[in-house]
């Protein structure tokens, strides 16, 4: 291991490469090494033609993180899992720049494995009959990606993905601590994410590894059940020399409950109030989990995140929740924090969360979506030329034995108000959300039908449920007027139940049922 400043690992990068990057959402991006590079290549135009690989979403949706790479020349191709923290690469995708691909988040945490483990790449049935399977688009984003990388492939009579290998050049992760040797521990980082992969994919490419970290220890000084990865993967380590750039999160410098601290504040959540159209969706979402039963859960990003902190509040805790980041337990958290739980049970590696949820161990999920068409298809991942990517939505929608999507029922400017157990709309959005076929399938309605997956759709006025027939209007709020409110504004081909059920007057009024607090959490 050699210890080197920003600028000297920068330069260590060279043109037409292939970079991994680790990063979840906020979390765990080696920072002061990508503002470095991009520093040089802003004033040396170098490195340039690069072509990234990273899983989850990686910055925080302005100009750090990823966002480092989002100069016009710097990178030709971007092979990503998740488009929603860094919009500069997302605007050079829009403009045909780029080569720009989306590939499912776990598929891309399992890659690294195989690349470590000289494998062709990974085969899996997660993508097929969405927008990644190579017959509907191959997870291209804009016409100036031409290559269809993945490869529908048939094994005893059963069709599957490949998703190739990739040589990687230069592995960019990040650690807390490092030793004099170079062996690394992550005990102030909210979870490992797939630095050990990462590093060992590219070794084994012939590639070299820089790691961010706050310290060097002195040899020997660490328990080896604590180090993560081992000296023996690390080729330069850079210290930060400016802290900002190694909070926890972008969100958040330091917050001892994402690790367990005995004695850190929990979660803090607002006291409860008027519900918005978020708050409502997430209560009436909270009654889908307590009436299912699951044992595990999953929740996504944005209003589903939620969903944990209304069941917390409510007294609710005969579930175990997930994060595909490989959190387990305790209360998720939000916005740029999310990938974190407060007082978690367990925290495993990205990729091993994923190979459970590959495998269907995940009771319910609920995801986000932004359409939603009269078939039952979703998509999270694209709007016009707006790239927002699928993260790990592919994954957990087409493996979890159920699934609920939340969301709006429509999109900028809906105002919604609730009084006395009715619903309200004070200013209808003008965008709808379902549509006669939406831009880009991430789920795909007729998958879940053929498997007899189990999906629902709730909106803060209306839930309809997947059937053979379609997607079907089954309850509606109290309070609105049903044909104005939801059936004028459907699409053709959406049922309508025979008999509409109401949605609880519970959601819809100012206090919401609670019982005893969980342990840790705090109103303010």
């Amino acid at each position: 291991m050699k210890q080197v400043s920003a600028d000297a690992a920068a330069s260590l990068i060279q043109d037409d490469w292939t970079v991994a990057a680790s990063g979840f959402g906020g979390f765990g991006h080696p920072e002061a090494v990508t503002a470095a590079i991009e520093k040089r290549f802003l004033s040396e135009s170098s490195p340039r033609g690069l072509t990234l690989l990273f899983a989850a979403s990686n910055g925080d949706r302005r100009t750090r993180g990823m966002n480092h790479f989002g100069n016009e020349g710097m990178v030709s191709r971007v092979i990503g899992g998740g488009w929603r923290g860094t919009p500069r690469l997302g605007a050079l995708a829009a403009e045909n720049r780029i080569e720009a691909y989306n590939w499912p988040q776990g598929v891309i945490c399992q890659l690294y494995r195989a690349i470590a483990s000289g494998q062709p790449g990974v085969v899996t049935a997660i993508g097929i009959d969405t927008f990644v399977d190579p017959r509907l688009g191959g997870g291209r984003l804009n016409g100036v990606t031409g290559e269809n990388l993945i490869q529908l492939v048939d094994i005893a009579g059963s069709q599957y993905l490949l998703y190739p290998s990739q040589r990687i050049d230069a592995a960019l992760i990040r650690a807390t601590t490092s030793d004099t040797r170079g062996n690394l521990t992550l005990e102030e980082e909210a979870f490992p994410q797939d630095m050990l992969a990462m590093a060992q994919a590219a070794r084994n490419s012939g590639g070299i590894v820089i790691v961010q970290v706050k310290r060097i220890a002195p040899a020997g000084e660490f328990d080896p059940q604590r180090v993560k990865v081992p000296a023996t993967l690390v080729d330069y380590v850079v210290v930060v020399e400016d802290e900002d750039q190694h909070w926890m999160s972008y969100g958040e410098k330091y917050n001892g409950a994402y690790l367990g601290v005995p004695d850190a504040p929990g979660p803090r959540v607002r006291s409860e109030g008027p519900p918005d159209s978020a708050t409502v969706i997430q209560r009436r979402a909270f009654f889908e989990l307590r009436r299912s039963g699951a044992r595990v859960v999953n929740l996504g990003i944005g209003i589903p995140s939620g969903i944990g902190a209304i069941a917390s509040r409510a007294g609710y805790s005969d579930f175990t929740l997930t994060i595909e980041s490989g959190v387990i337990g305790g209360v998720a958290a939000g916005d740029l924090s999310f990938g974190a739980s407060s007082f978690p049970e367990a925290v495993i590696d990205q990729s091993a969360q994923f190979d459970f949820y590959a495998g269907g161990g995940v009771d319910i999920a609920f995801l986000g979506m932004l359409q939603l068409d009269s078939t039952g298809n979703v998509n999270v991942g694209k709007l016009g030329s707006h790239t927002i990517g699928t993260g790990g939505f592919i994954d957990i929608s087409q493996s979890a034995k159920t699934v609920c999507f939340v969301g709006t029922f429509t999109a900028r400017g809906l105002e919604v108000a609730v009084d006395d157990g009715r619903l309200a709309i004070k200013s209808e959005g003008t965008i709808p959300k379902i549509v006669d076929d939406v831009e880009q399938v991430a789920f795909s309605a007729r998958w879940a039908r053929e498997r007899g997956r189990r999906v629902a759709y709730i909106t803060e006025r209306a839930v309809f449920e997947l059937e053979g027939r379609g997607l079907v209007l089954r309850e509606v709020a109290p309070g609105i007027d049903v044909r104005r409110h939801v059936t004028d504004l459907l699409p053709r081909g959406v049922h309508v139940a025979e008999r509409l059920k109401l949605m609880d007057e519970a959601i819809f009024r100012d206090r919401f049922p609670t019982g005893e607090r969980s342990r840790g959490f705090a109103s303010d």
